[in-house]
């Protein structure tokens, strides 16, 4: 059955975002409260905050960890209209710091002009490469030329979306045969649009081009996560908005072979859910690409799976107060279209303290001889075993994005 861990985070103001690194030992914390929290997996399975402190001078919107190549490196972007880049220095912390995580803020970015709402790095097959997204509708592109130093970092690329930006997600396939891919989400509640937009990098032109608009999501979209490429043709792609959809992106051969010309994509929607009935903040992969985890404005989170005839269901329910969801295996099938069967689960966030909604469960390693343990991460990346019987996250205040504070009045950067 599934169990609910709860984190006294001690927050001060609304949690939003919680991000895993590669191994799913560590996980960061943001809040409105300005700070960033890192905690650590013990050997008893208990997990203690080893650092926390102030990033910046605005709500914290999102945190997210590079690929442990580069070293134990943290990224977090504001509402402040900044992002930062911080680093973990080891065996130079002072004796009130000793046992702590000594974390240095490496470098400010702070080229928007509005609040930053994501940030994400590359795929490390890109090298270290770090993406920003913000309300004015620009994706930007930055690089470490130097990954031994932290602190320069080259704006490489300006996307304008023309659009209000809310999320972003990289597509991970490191196919040769795909070319960088992003995804960008907008929440944008005034203009009536395709919500979400696709942008491929060209070799010959060197930049980013748009090469679709899915028109059929017109809501606000306040998440979006490409699925881990496992040798597919086509690619996965989940969407955050008042329901959970998740669409196959397919690329049509060129009928050029110059490659100058974009990647046209056939697109295709996979799933459809509503089960919460409600705004959908999270959605989440699992490393192998075998289950999707989404939370919501009902206190719950939800585990999505699809079998070898792409049709999706619901396989399990998660509430905060750890209470049963009564009718949890009920709640029915979504037919997807015709394709290859793809699943999903959540190595992200845990049960946190005071906004369950944005948190996703990790998994336990499954019972010797269950066609589980075929499906499921291996144990050291997965935390809690499940049934769908049970519940997770209690309800979220509503969340908070913008302030009546004016923004002109926020300094670019700060320490």
């Amino acid at each position: 059955m599934f169990v609910a861990r709860t984190i006294a985070a001690d927050h001060k103001d609304l949690i939003h975002d919680v991000s895993y690194d590669f191994h799913g030992r560590r996980m960061a914390t943001c809040s409105s409260d300005q700070s960033v929290k890192v905690w650590d997996k013990g050997e008893d399975g208990q997990w203690r905050c080893t650092a926390s402190w102030k990033t910046h001078s605005g709500s914290v919107w999102r945190v997210t960890w590079a690929h442990p190549e580069f070293g134990q490196v943290l990224a977090s972007c504001s509402f402040d209209r900044t992002a930062a880049v911080w680093e973990e220095i080891v065996g130079e912390s002072n004796d009130k710091q000793r046992g702590l995580s000594h974390w240095i803020k490496r470098t400010t970015l702070v080229d928007s002009r509005t609040s930053v709402t994501d940030v994400k790095f590359a795929p490390k097959h890109m090298g270290l490469v770090l993406s920003t997204c913000s309300a004015d509708g620009v994706v930007r592109i930055y690089e470490a030329p130097d990954v031994m130093n932290l602190s320069q970092w080259s704006l490489q690329h300006e996307i304008s979306c023309k659009i209000s930006c809310s999320c972003l997600s990289w597509n991970p396939s490191s196919s040769r045969a795909h070319p960088p891919m992003i995804a960008v989400g907008s929440d944008d509640s005034v203009t009536y649009c395709g919500k979400v937009q696709i942008y491929e990098y060209n070799e010959n032109t060197r930049k980013y081009a748009k090469v679709e608009t899915l028109m059929t999501v017109t809501d606000p979209v306040h998440d979006v996560a490409f699925s881990p490429n496992l040798g597919r043709s086509f690619h996965v792609l989940a969407i955050a908005t008042k329901d959970v959809r998740i669409f196959k992106l397919v690329p049509l051969r060129r009928e050029s072979s110059s490659t100058s010309v974009p990647t046209k994509l056939e697109v295709q929607v996979m799933a459809q859910f509503d089960h919460h009935s409600s705004q959908v903040w999270r959605v989440s992969w699992n490393i192998t690409s075998t289950l999707l985890a989404s939370s919501g404005d009902d206190g719950c989170v939800r585990l999505w799976k699809a079998n070898y005839m792409d049709n999706w269901k619901c396989t399990g329910i998660l509430r905060g107060d750890g209470s049963p969801v009564n009718g949890a295996a009920a709640h029915g099938t979504v037919v997807g279209a015709a394709g290859t069967a793809v699943s999903a689960a959540a190595q992200q966030p845990l049960v946190g303290a005071s906004a369950g909604r944005y948190f996703f469960p990790h998994l336990e390693a499954p019972r010797p001889g269950s066609r589980l343990g075929l499906l499921l991460p291996p144990p050291a990346l997965i935390e809690q075993t499940c049934d769908s019987e049970s519940g997770y996250t209690q309800p979220a205040p509503p969340r908070r994005r913008h302030f009546k504070a004016n923004t002109a009045t926020l300094p670019p950067e700060h320490e």
